[in-house]
């Protein structure tokens, strides 16, 4: 994404100057899961729906890191309630420094990006944003009570994804509109494309889980069926399945057994639970492109269309 690379690199001043605190551990932490990479797909989305609105106000790169703030303070919290160890390829930070370490340092990471919203002075964007933490933090704990839960269907599937994953995405793109002033219809449009992108992003990651190596994928493969996550190439092989498949899933889910991983993998493939996925996440990023056609036409609005379009062709 070209077009706003510039506005990237002054995000990352803004955070790497409010990382700052007098207490070293922080700054390590939270500059160990920061410079880990990740798309910065957040940021991207705020500062393209800025550009195609035609704001060009300071705010934009203050608010760009504030969002990707609360996205690493929930990586932070997710790792440590995932017991995960391997994030984008690296050892999570978890794993570096322990999980007390992760959580306080994402706990800092969510009250310094408070301080920032702060800056902006505009009670409506502090508003979106405050909610959408919240409706994180819902998401999490909604996700948490579904674990190893194999009765969870594509309905409840959607509702975690949608409050755990996409509505930062949503609130991303709706914070580009209301600081461009823009109309109550334009806010509408912007949000529903970042909602519908955020749900084609999640669906196409636990895709990947079943068909990418855990080398490109930055994660172990499996780590979802681990967990006791009923995802939708889960939900759909169960429904697609025989009698004895539907129930080697469920065990597995239930269970959080990995000695049946080759199975169940076999088994997403072969009944076409995969493509099932996909087509979701198809109508989804089908979807955000209907949406991101009601922005006024220009190159920030045509690389969104092309975002969601390309996002189909995630490999990790």
């Amino acid at each position: 994404m070209s077009i706003i690379a510039q506005d990237m690199r002054e995000v990352d001043q803004v955070i790497a100057r409010r990382l700052d605190s007098r207490v070293p551990l922080i700054g390590k932490v939270s500059r160990y899961i920061i410079a880990a990479g990740g798309k910065r797909l957040r940021p991207a989305l705020l500062l393209l729906t800025c550009g195609a609105l035609g704001y060009r106000g300071e705010q934009r790169f203050n608010l760009a890191a504030v969002v990707e703030f609360i996205h690493t303070a929930t990586l932070l919290h997710d790792d440590v309630v995932d017991d995960s160890a391997l994030r984008r390829g690296n050892a999570t930070a978890n794993e570096m420094f322990g999980n007390p370490a992760s959580v306080l340092v994402g706990d800092f990471l969510y009250s310094r990006a408070f301080q920032m919203m702060v800056d902006a002075r505009d009670m409506r964007v502090m508003q979106v944003l405050a909610d959408a933490t919240n409706v994180i933090a819902e998401g999490e704990v909604l996700q948490l009570m579904n674990m190893h839960n194999a009765a969870l269907d594509e309905a409840g599937y959607l509702e975690v994804i949608r409050s755990k994953t996409a509505k930062l995405f949503e609130a991303s793109a709706r914070v580009g509109a209301i600081l461009a002033g823009s109309s109550p219809e334009m806010e509408e449009a912007c949000a529903d494309y970042g909602q519908a992108l955020g749900t084609a992003f999640q669906v196409i990651d636990d895709v990947l889980d079943y068909t990418g190596a855990a080398d490109v994928m930055g994660k172990n493969l499996g780590d979802d069926l681990r967990e006791g996550k009923t995802t939708l190439p889960l939900i759909a092989a169960m429904q697609r399945g025989t009698s004895s498949q539907k129930d080697l899933i469920r065990e597995a889910i239930e269970t959080g057994g990995l000695s049946m991983l080759d199975q169940v993998v076999d088994i997403v493939k072969t009944t076409g639970a995969l493509d099932v996925a996909r087509l979701a996440a198809t109508q989804e990023a089908q979807r955000a492109i209907v949406a991101a056609r009601q922005l006024p036409p220009g190159p920030h609005t045509e690389c969104l269309i092309q975002l969601a379009a390309q996002l189909l062709e995630r490999q990790y």
